[in-house]
């Protein structure tokens, strides 16, 4: 606290509430949905392809994670909204 600051004026938060819940390196919801997809595409059909697919998709999230922690949120933010004027 600086002395030119009042008493009361700053408020410590915690860590955990500004950081992005990343698992495995990438977003929480990316994360569970590819590999429940590559679960749900080798075990009921005996195959292990889908697993190296699943390997790539996380690699490159977890690439695009690197440099932005929030870009899973932004993307899908993104696909979601329409275009309001047309060019």
């Amino acid at each position: 606290m600086t002395p030119d600051e009042p008493e009361g004026f700053r408020i410590p938060i915690h860590q955990s509430l500004t950081i992005e819940h990343l698992m495995a390196g990438i977003p929480r919801t990316l994360c569970i949905v590819i590999w429940t997809f590559v679960v749900a595409l080798s075990l009921p059909l005996r195959t292990w392809y889908a697993i190296p697919l699943g390997v790539f998709f996380h690699a490159v999230a977890y690439a695009a994670a690197r440099r932005d922690p929030q870009f899973w949120d932004v993307f899908r933010r993104a696909i979601l909204y329409r275009v309001l004027y047309r060019v």
